[in-house]
């Protein structure tokens, strides 16, 4: 028998459980770290892989109500930041963030917009999860050589 190879998980259109791309971003709204994980994942599990870089601590980490957990905000101030994360509804200790401050995560929906111009991560034709990654750094790589070349 031949060996079998490990099963990665393989991308899926919009309209099923696919892959998730989970992106930090810089202050301009530039991809510092990507991840993927599973569709039916929690955003909360591809925290950690996205905080490894430790020489890049956040000052500010904007996130979503997904990311609230006493364990990600203890986290943010161990690093010297501070957490901008809005709590959920069913917390019992409710957490208030600067809402101009706040407002600023739109950038990190617009990276991802910028990304998915690309068609070919809007559409997720690649069949194995690290393929798809690797184009999502290519279209990454190419948004930061544009950033750079305009300044």
């Amino acid at each position: 028998m031949w060996p079998s190879k490990p099963a990665q998980p393989r991308p899926k259109p919009h309209s099923q459980t696919g892959s998730k791309i989970y992106l930090r971003t810089n202050a301009h709204g530039l991809p510092i770290g990507l991840t993927l994980t599973p569709g039916e994942a929690h955003d909360s599990t591809a925290y950690t892989e996205l905080m490894d870089e430790r020489d890049s601590d956040p000052g500010i980490l904007l996130a979503d109500h997904g990311y609230d957990s006493d364990a990600i905000r203890q986290d943010v101030r161990d690093r010297g930041g501070q957490p901008e994360i809005p709590t959920k509804r069913n917390r019992r200790v409710q957490h208030s963030v600067q809402r101009p401050i706040y407002a600023m995560r739109n950038r990190i929906e617009r990276c991802i917009n910028r990304l998915k111009n690309w068609r070919r991560v809007a559409t997720r034709y690649d069949h194995t999860a690290s393929n798809f990654l690797g184009f999502v750094q290519l279209a990454a790589i190419r948004l930061w050589i544009s950033f750079v070349h305009a300044a």
